[in-house]
């Protein structure tokens, strides 16, 4: 595993740069069809738009996330803070900064935000898979040491290498890969055509991948805490708690009849 794809000079590509970039695409090739699908009053520039500045807004506060919790480190090595090309995003942060920015833009072009979020959330569950193998690449978001048979010995300079030498440890970025695109294809091919109200598919989408999320992080060697909580772990209990209450309190399990 490394870090760099390509290195000309000065000049590099990463595999976690590449990655954000192929989750952009695909992400934008697909929700343009879901759009025209949906019949909702969002050209292909309204789209490209609302997912750049959703992205932009997300990373900028999963960096600020990552940053807050870590802030014994980053408090002293404060020109580090910009340095995203080495990791350091935390997922929830992302969600959040993502959210609020994707609201905005929907609400001033009075867009639903439910109906276009069903088709929304499934494809950053699908980017962040993507990503997951940008952290493999750069031996972070690791797990804690394991003897199982698919436990991954890093290399030196990676945050797992440096941290676990010469040490197999579960390779936790992977089980979240492969998690993200088995609660993708559930929910994209099983209930996106489905007429549910408008934000089961979302609710759901976020129900299913914080269940994963919530013990694939009780094995990383790397999570952000909050006292002797995992916050990733709160906050998907939290978001399934969320979540269910939205389904139940608007009985969008309700197939809606055309």
């Amino acid at each position: 595993m490394h870090p760099v794809l390509i290195e000309i000079g000065p000049f590099e590509i990463r595999y976690y740069s590449l990655m954000y970039l192929l989750a952009i695409t695909s992400g934008i090739f697909l929700l343009r069809q879901e759009i025209t699908r949906k019949g909702l009053a969002l050209s292909k520039d309204d789209v490209i738009n609302l997912v750049l500045l959703s992205i932009f807004g997300g990373i900028i506060c999963a960096r600020l996330y990552y940053v807050a919790f870590n802030w014994d480190y980053y408090g002293v090595h404060i020109k580090e803070i910009p340095a995203i090309w080495k990791g350091g995003l935390a997922s929830h942060g992302g969600f959040i900064g993502g959210f609020i920015v994707a609201y905005l833009y929907l609400r001033h072009y009075r867009v639903p935000i439910w109906k276009i979020g069903d088709s929304i959330l499934p494809l950053i569950v699908m980017g962040e898979a993507f990503v997951r193998f940008g952290n493999f690449m750069n031996g972070e978001a690791h797990g804690v040491p394991t003897t199982l048979p698919w436990g991954i010995v890093f290399p030196q300079g990676s945050p797992a290498g440096n941290e676990f030498p010469n040490t197999p440890v579960h390779p936790t970025m992977l089980y979240q890969l492969f998690y993200n695109l088995m609660a993708f294809s559930v929910v994209w091919f099983g209930l996106r055509k489905k007429e549910y109200k408008d934000g089961f598919v979302a609710a759901v989408t976020v129900i299913i991948y914080s269940i994963g999320r919530f013990f694939i992080e009780g094995l990383r060697a790397d999570s952000l805490y909050l006292g002797p909580f995992r916050i990733a772990q709160i906050m998907s209990m939290a978001l399934i708690s969320a979540m269910i209450y939205i389904i139940l309190s608007r009985r969008l399990w309700v197939k809606v009849v055309i």
